[in-house]
């Protein structure tokens, strides 16, 4: 999604000193609606929220704003669009306290968010960890459903020390937003989207009658999307090289939409986002940080 938020770096804690870091949240893999988890938002809930790196910024339904009495910080409405280029006007407001995976278990700061008249069913809010845990870093290791926070200033990636089997590379700006972008070796950008349940996902303008079935999916803004899984492909970002990656040719994308590898390119991976080096690690599932 084009909409992105600003990424902060305001460390509370004095300088040297490791901060107080949320604990492991347990997150689910629900196929048509992404990585689920339970949240608190100003002190109410459970509710239900997807973790989106995809999305640029944390989205709450209308009726979720109100129930939670969500301060509204701008008046006129924002733009947002999904992969389609269809756009919904949304309001921008402050979440004052999130918990994810228990009510006491509260990330760091304040978060902007945008109020948008609806969300997919099942969901209350999309939540973008960058923002969300900013100024922290964060790993979703996606085959052991584990969402975990570090603190860059302590332990941050290393591009002289990646992971076994894996890679640490430069985390790309998309314009002066804060999704994760990489780039492939054919030089190609292409977007981290945990939000999205394509493989590596790209658009086409005409898509042959013998590709795979054809899948309809919705964006955030309402539009429609269909998309062709085809041959598998081999992709290499840094030092690692992925094979056999599925692949899913796009039609009815916004001109310009992003390369896309989604949870069905992602799943074998521990995911770590480092913010303030501006590097991403990939690595095998179950690896040590």
């Amino acid at each position: 999604m084009p909409f992105a938020g600003q990424m902060l770096f305001q460390f509370r804690t004095p300088a040297g000193k490791a901060a107080v870091l949320p604990r492991n949240v347990r997150f689910r893999e629900a196929k048509s609606r992404g990585l689920m988890t339970a949240a608190w938002l100003n002190d109410r809930g459970p509710f239900t929220a997807a973790l989106d790196t995809g999305s640029g910024i944390t989205i709450i339904s209308e009726a979720l704003a109100r129930e939670i009495g969500a301060r509204h910080i701008k008046s006129s409405p924002t733009l947002v669009a999904g992969l389609s280029g269809r756009e919904i006007k949304a309001r921008e407001a402050v979440l004052d306290r999130i918990a994810l995976g228990d009510r006491t278990n509260v990330l760091p700061g304040t978060i902007r968010v945008l109020i948008a008249p609806q969300l997919p069913a099942g969901v209350d809010a999309i939540l973008d960890p960058t923002d969300a845990y900013a100024p922290l870093g964060y790993s979703i290791d996606l085959p052991r459903g584990i969402l975990s926070a570090f603190d860059p200033r302590n332990g941050g990636l290393d591009r002289s020390r990646p992971p076994v089997d894996g890679a640490v590379v430069a985390w790309l700006r998309d314009g002066q937003g804060s999704r994760p972008f990489v780039r492939f070796s054919d030089g190609r950008k292409a977007l981290l989207d945990t939000g999205s349940n394509f493989g590596l996902a790209f658009s086409i303008t005409a898509t042959p009658d013998n590709y795979g079935r054809v899948r309809m999916s919705k964006d955030v803004g309402g539009g429609t999307v269909s998309s062709r899984r085809v041959s598998p492909s081999t992709v290499s970002i840094g030092d690692l090289e992925l094979r056999d990656v599925p692949t899913d040719l796009l039609d009815g994308v916004e001109k310009g939409a992003p390369v896309i590898l989604g949870r069905d390119a992602l799943f074998p991976f521990r995911l770590r986002f480092d913010p303030l080096h501006r590097l991403i690690e990939i690595a095998p599932s179950g690896q040590d940080n």
